[in-house]
């Protein structure tokens, strides 16, 4: 144990980004604009600002030495670039497309990662570090949701999303000190992972204080509602729910009103049943306009008196990227109101 303390390397970088870096990305030209120095953007070679430039991912490569504590940052610098990235990048009011700023961010928290897995980071900082990045991965999954594939890749997002979440509930089982945040995610991974068993076996091996808490007991509610196929039930508790949840959640939606739209296609089929179309609206949590183009998409008729004309044998999928996402967001879109982003993925919300 005490020999392989010794052979962890410990950063002792307190810039965002190495100044080897930062010299050879200038020299290459290979700074991002959010890193350049006021006033030299437009210059044949624009100059690195040392307060912006933040050291990138690069991939381990034979022969490279990435152990070399001068650019390796220690864990406090490593949570002030995160803060720096949330505060000064991702809730820029200035700095837009955000699917930019997510590139930049995603991939410098990647780099982040990186320093933190080459030191074996452990203890609260790791934990700061990795609560921000989830946030930080399921606010975009929501954000960018439609996106076209080269700006938004979500397989991509979802597997770091995953891999930072599994390292935080590691962290969480392993370590000793209180956790005030770990109802918080918990309730968000099973959310997102809604359905999944190993979600689900996660969360009933946690002690009974944390699964009786009210975050992580409306998961479960929610959690059991999707294994059970009720789609009602599963949209009523969903309105508990407040705006990250609701990000983690939302791409199970869609499924949620598929399924509500076939077993009632299936359970009111018939000539003579009609079904108001702002009752089958407030179940589906969507207003009657988009009630009427969901119902349209799966073949469900809509008559002129605004009644819903279910039937067993008309229901029919839609083509596959025929039907948006992010046409139905409603039900998340109406809960940010007048959350910044900073504060969300800080979790000040």
């Amino acid at each position: 144990e005490e020999g392989l303390k010794e052979t962890v390397p410990r950063g002792i970088c307190e810039a965002m980004c190495p100044a080897r870096e930062l010299r050879d990305r200038e020299a290459q030209n290979r700074l991002h604009r959010f890193e350049m120095l006021a006033g030299t953007e437009k210059s044949r070679r624009p100059r690195g600002d040392p307060l912006r430039a933040v050291k990138e991912y690069s991939r381990p490569a034979a022969g490279k030495d990435s152990t070399n504590p001068s650019d390796l940052r220690p864990p406090a610098v490593l949570l002030k670039t995160v803060c720096y990235l949330i505060d000064d990048i991702a809730a820029s009011r200035t700095l837009h497309p955000w699917s930019e700023i997510y590139g930049f961010v995603f991939d410098r928290v990647r780099a982040v990662k990186q320093d933190m897995i080459i030191q074996r980071l452990s203890g609260l900082d790791c934990v700061a570090i990795l609560e921000r990045t989830v946030r930080f991965f399921i606010y975009s999954s929501y954000h960018l949701c439609g996106e076209p594939l080269q700006l938004y890749d979500p397989c991509i997002n979802d597997t770091h999303l995953q891999e930072n979440l599994s390292w935080l509930f590691e962290c969480y089982a392993t370590e000793t000190e209180p956790h005030p945040n770990q109802e918080e995610f918990q309730a968000l991974g099973l959310l997102y992972n809604l359905g999944s068993t190993q979600a689900t076996q996660h969360i009933m091996g946690l002690p009974e204080r944390l699964r009786s808490t009210p975050a992580v007991k409306l998961a479960l509610s929610i959690n059991r509602a999707f294994l059970e196929r009720n789609p009602v039930r599963l949209l009523r508790l969903a309105q508990g729910l407040n705006f990250l949840q609701c990000c983690a959640l939302h791409r199970h939606l869609l499924t949620c009103r598929r399924d509500l739209l076939l077993i009632f296609s299936h359970g009111h089929s018939s000539r003579n049943c009609r079904f108001p179309l702002d009752r089958l609206a407030q179940l589906l949590s969507l207003d009657t306009a988009l009630t009427a183009q969901l119902c349209q998409d799966y073949g469900v008729k809509v008559n002129q008196e605004s009644q819903v004309v279910f039937s067993k044998a008309a229901f029919t999928e839609p083509e596959q990227g025929k039907l948006y996402c992010k046409l139905y967001h409603n039900i998340v879109a109406e809960k940010q109101r007048d959350l910044t982003v900073g504060s969300i993925i800080h979790g000040c919300a």
